[in-house]
């Protein structure tokens, strides 16, 4: 074997047998279900001038960077899990996604940061999104300035990091599930709802790393 076929891509290896390529994304899309459900009808509730209330005030006060965020991150979402399938990797659909995927996902990095910052929340509660927001535009222009020195496997590195704190809503859900099953039904906190948040990035960032490492191509050994 030549070191030029060793050091191929991942993608170009043939997919593995027993595992469906629509797998990955599926389970993706159905992860990010609650978010997008969730947006569509805050969205909705939006539309149909509600009364106002202390859960809706800042939303209804201050409502486009909610609106963007909505379809911003449901556009990256469900057209980003798209992306990880190796067949569409390899047309050109994956490049005019990827045109489509990089201002959605940053529209959603930056109004959500917006809304950390000028809706009402705990001081705790803005760092973290703060921080979420800015790893998740930072991700995502990294791997658009690798794409463009032609650096595809850096760039899907990139890429599915970014991916994988935009999903963190969707798993988000499950941490505060498992803490509604330890606790007992009892109501979180303040700063217990916001490390749940976080557990549901770093999750999401082991997995990225694990998926990354196992689809790294991998040296001969002389």
């Amino acid at each position: 074997m030549t070191e030029q076929q060793t050091l191929a891509p991942a993608s170009a290896a043939p997919a593995r047998r027993g595992r469906p390529e629509w797998l990955i994304p599926a389970g993706l899309i159905v992860l990010s279900l609650v978010p997008v459900i969730a947006g569509g009808f805050r969205i909705a509730e939006l539309a149909s001038g509600p009364v106002v209330t202390e859960a809706n005030a800042r939303f209804v006060h201050s409502p486009i960077p909610v609106i963007a965020h909505v379809i911003g991150a449901t556009t990256y979402l469900l057209l980003g899990a798209l992306q990880f399938m190796p067949s569409l990797r390899r047309v050109r659909w994956h490049r005019i996604a990827g045109r489509i995927l990089v201002p959605a996902g940053l529209i959603a990095a930056f109004s959500g940061m917006w809304m950390g910052v000028f809706y009402t929340r705990p001081v705790f509660d803005m760092v973290v999104r703060l921080v979420a927001g800015t790893l998740m535009a930072t991700f995502i222009l990294l791997g658009l300035r690798a794409v463009l020195r032609r650096d595809i496997a850096t760039h899907r590195r990139w890429m599915i990091r970014g991916y994988a704190v935009g999903i963190g809503a969707g798993t988000q859900v499950f941490t505060a599930l498992v803490f509604l099953l330890v606790s007992g039904g009892a109501t979180a906190d303040a700063n217990t709802t916001v490390l749940l948040l976080i557990a549901g990035w770093v999750i999401n960032l082991c997995v990225a790393e694990v998926a990354i490492r196992r689809s790294a191509p991998r040296r001969s050994v002389r």
